[in-house]
């Protein structure tokens, strides 16, 4: 169960990870050794996953951001499994959604350029037996891409 402080906390490190424990501690009114002591028990249960860098794509010239409504043949398990293993084995799937609705999957996919995401969608898609269509829409602005979640 996450407390208050908890809760506050993780308010704080979604936004900057690598702020000092003594400023979270002060902005949480709890001591630095308190933190620390929360932080590793919030990693340990899994509540905070990853500490990474998110870096900007068009730095690193990854300039096609694609949604991907993908639609399986079927939706019987072996079929979803196989289809979620082949996804998220894949780097350049940045996200990968198990949907309802008529739509099996969304993905967003992040390649240098259009070469490159074709290779990609016919590996995935057009060449997986698994797939009976897919639909692509490429994004022309990232309007907002955030990793932060709203933590009541």
């Amino acid at each position: 169960m996450l407390d208050a402080f908890d809760l506050a906390i993780l308010r704080i490190v979604q936004r900057d990870n690598k702020l000092p424990q003594r400023t979270i501690a002060e902005a949480v009114n709890l001591s630095t050794a308190a933190v620390q002591r929360r932080i590793a028990a919030m990693e340990a249960a899994g509540v905070i996953t990853r500490n990474v860098a998110i870096v900007d794509p068009d730095a690193v010239r990854l300039a096609i951001t694609a949604i991907v409504e993908v639609h399986l043949r079927d939706e019987r398990a072996a079929t979803v499994d196989e289809a979620k293993a082949l996804f998220r084995a894949e780097p350049e799937v940045q996200q990968c959604y198990y949907t309802t609705g008529g739509t099996s999957f969304v993905l967003i996919i992040v390649t240098p350029d259009m070469r490159a995401y074709d290779a990609l969608t016919r590996r995935l898609f057009s060449e997986n037996d698994c797939v009976e269509r897919f639909r692509t829409l490429v994004a022309l602005d990232r309007v907002k891409a955030d990793t932060a979640i709203v933590i009541p």
